[in-house]
């Protein structure tokens, strides 16, 4: 978490699960990256990962907390409902 240690740092290239590229173009996107609309920033992104409880957090990998504060921020603002993303949830989830 944001100012607690956390040991060394092991920079290495690894490949990323399509759904980790796919919450990266995610971000760019409602960020208004590529000349899009600007549906959020990154210190909303920051905001929301740093409020997650700490055992969440520690639970949590790197593109799950971004998945986790994207949809509160397209709550927040509004742009989705808690209804149309549990009913697309079970749509999804009935695909199996």
């Amino acid at each position: 978490m944001g100012g607690l240690p956390a040991g060394k740092v092991e920079p290495a290239e690894h490949d990323y699960a399509d759904w980790e590229r796919r919450v990266d173009a995610l971000m760019i996107i409602l960020s208004g990256g590529k000349g899009g609309r600007k549906l959020m920033t990154v210190d909303e992104l920051r905001k929301n990962i740093e409020a997650l409880p700490p055992d969440a957090y520690d639970r949590m990998g790197y593109y799950e907390r971004w998945v986790t504060s994207i949809t509160q921020i397209m709550i927040q603002r509004g742009v989705i409902t808690t209804d149309e993303l549990g009913r697309k949830m079970a749509e999804i989830d009935k695909r199996g």
